[in-house]
């Protein structure tokens, strides 16, 4: 197929890549799974050559096609979509998440549930946050089921990835041990950790309240991009990431709003901007959810996450 995604479920405006199953109105747990195409099961099975079985590893493998989705060891214990989903449900509280993408990637290997909390944050009366929280879970052995807390400026409708320097802004379970201990040891976790989008709040309230000029905002650019501030950019190619930035900070969307522009919310708002619909993506034409990856999971999340820590730092927060 073009794309990788391979099956995909979502409430609201068509996605950029036009695929998926549109839902007219919010999707519960059950009508999430079974449109998104994620109502199948993996079990593990043992791998052979044509002169023996070879104990020391096992296959993960999808039971409505027998797709292998990876090779694990026999201590690997299978979280389902649909316990992924219970799992979603039992944080939130049953009814109080609103599911708005749902879907697979790949055979199969990772998929996500992207669900918004109830209320909003705002920064000003025009510029509004909203809560989601994000659940990814990986069939390939080669990762822990993860699920954090994703920001969404409704504005510009771009995913303000953060890494908080308290660790209770998300989970990760690996799939091993007593993996239902760990599901609820994890539920009482991110109960607590709802705390996150109160601190998120303060510090976007103060990232508003730091006045930041052209010159000020291209050496926080040249931080983030380059890695350290620098009087030159040595390259045409990282010239024009600056320049895009640039031209984010004073022209992307919501960066003229009343009470932020020219400060540090719109400076970082611009480079969440730029990750989402601007930066580059190695082979974007031929599978566009390489963007998608690299958003939620890739290097554009990294990217926005120093820039998050930077300008915590430029304002004052250890």
């Amino acid at each position: 197929m073009a794309h990788n995604i391979n099956s995909m479920m979502y409430v609201g405006e068509k996605p950029w890549h036009g695929l998926g199953v549109a839902l007219n109105q919010p999707a519960t747990a059950e009508e999430a799974i079974i449109s998104a195409g994620l109502n199948w099961e993996v079990a593990l099975q043992s791998i052979r050559t044509d002169f023996r079985q070879i104990p020391e590893f096992m296959a993960t493998a999808r039971l409505d096609n027998r797709d292998v989705l990876g090779i694990v060891s026999p201590k690997y214990r299978i979280i389902q979509n649909k316990d992924a989903f219970s799992f979603f449900d039992a944080v939130v509280g049953e009814g109080q998440a609103i599911y708005h993408t749902a879907g697979a990637l790949g055979r199969g290997e990772r998929i996500w549930l992207l669900a918004k909390l109830p209320s909003e944050l705002y920064v000003t009366n025009e510029d509004i946050v909203e809560k989601y929280l994000c659940l990814t879970n990986c069939h390939t052995g080669k990762a822990s089921l993860l699920m954090y807390f994703t920001p969404i400026r409704v504005v510009c409708q771009n995913t303000l990835s953060v890494s908080m320097m308290d660790a209770s802004s998300g989970i990760a379970i690996r799939h091993s041990g007593d993996v239902k201990l760990k599901i609820k040891e994890a539920q009482r976790v991110l109960g607590i950790a709802m705390k996150f989008y109160d601190e998120f709040g303060a510090r976007a309230e103060q990232f508003r309240k730091f006045n930041m000029n052209v010159e000020d905002a291209e050496k926080f650019f040249k931080f983030v991009i380059l890695g350290e501030e620098l009087d030159e950019v040595d390259t045409r190619q990282e010239d024009t990431k600056i320049n895009t930035l640039l031209s984010l900070f004073e022209d992307g969307k919501g960066a003229k709003l009343e009470g932020i522009r020219h400060t540090g919310w719109a400076a970082y708002n611009a480079v969440t901007e730029y990750v989402d619909h601007y930066g580059t993506i190695r082979k974007l034409d031929k599978d566009p959810t390489n963007r998608l990856k690299n958003i939620w999971f890739g290097s554009g999340a990294r990217v926005k996450s120093l820039a998050f820590n930077r300008m915590s730092e430029m304002v004052g927060i250890k």
